[in-house]
């Protein structure tokens, strides 16, 4: 994986212009500070809340990768014969769920903006 492509910024939650800055200001266990971004990259300085409520569409995206999850899961059961009543099938994708809801949130929000905003090479970044 190299810098350049959307998934670099992706899994290094950095910034989706030039790739090296941080996204969040934490990581997405700290749940004072989850899914919270800077405004603008320390290093290239453009921002990242382009216009208010931007992040809002980025709910489209947690609620695919939750359900993306779930039925993972679920299928990875039955294709391993792993009997289990539905009752605790339920409780248990939950657990899995709730546990891996903040990096949800944040690989949400990182997703989201790295659809919009765009790489820049080092010779179209702002100054």
């Amino acid at each position: 994986m190299k810098k350049g492509t959307k998934l670099y910024s992706i899994i290094n939650r950095k910034c989706p212009f030039c790739h090296e800055g941080d996204f969040f200001l934490s990581h997405p266990y700290d749940l004072k500070k989850m899914g919270d971004n800077y405004d603008n990259c320390s290093i290239c300085n453009e921002t990242y809340n382009p216009e208010p409520g931007f992040y809002f569409g980025a709910m489209y995206i947690s609620y695919a990768l939750g359900t993306a999850l779930m039925v993972t899961i679920w299928v990875g059961l039955i294709i391993l014969s792993i009997e289990v009543e539905l009752f605790h099938k339920i409780i248990g994708i939950s657990a899995i769920w709730l546990f891996l809801s903040p990096l949800i949130h944040s690989l949400s929000k990182i997703i989201w903006a790295n659809i919009f905003m765009h790489y820049k090479t080092n010779n179209n970044l702002k100054n």
